[in-house]
């Protein structure tokens, strides 16, 4: 009998300490929202909406110097505008999308006259991963570098 109600309580306190080890290990941080400064908010939101075709989320500062787009997975991109530095961005610092088509993609960044190439700056070529992933680069009005793949 002292063997069954120690299983029981061995028990009991597996079940009732499993959610707090179920929530330990999914307290890892995740991506919220990454922000960017702009110089001109009206040229940056044009170009996320129509050549990034991101979609526009509520901005929870109801203002009008900051905007917000969807960038999958429940992150967002806050672009704000401001005073931002002048300065050349590194390539190696990027923001990177992914697409189900990079050739059309790219037929898109040709209508908008965006130039785009691979990682050594080639114009309109694009780059084959060691995983097979096509990729090209490109830069936003403000100079940030971004990369769109076609990941699966």
């Amino acid at each position: 009998m002292k063997i069954i109600k120690t299983f029981r309580l061995q028990a009991l306190l597996f079940v009732l300490g499993l959610p707090s080890f179920c929530m330990a290990q999914s307290n890892a941080p995740s991506v919220n929202h990454v922000a960017i400064c702009t110089h001109d908010l009206k040229k940056s939101v044009a170009f996320y909406s129509d050549v990034m075709q991101l979609k526009k989320i509520p901005n929870p500062f109801k203002d009008t110097v900051h905007q917000w787009f969807s960038i999958g997975g429940g992150a967002a991109l806050h672009v704000i505008a401001g005073n931002c530095p002048t300065e050349e961005h590194n390539i190696n610092n990027h923001l990177c999308f992914k697409v189900a088509s990079l050739p059309d993609f790219m037929k898109r960044l040709d209508e908008y006259n965006i130039k785009y190439g691979d990682w050594q700056g080639n114009y309109k070529k694009t780059l084959l991963r060691a995983d097979g992933v096509l990729q090209i680069y490109f830069q936003d009005p403000d100079g940030y570098w971004i990369e769109v793949n076609n990941d699966k």
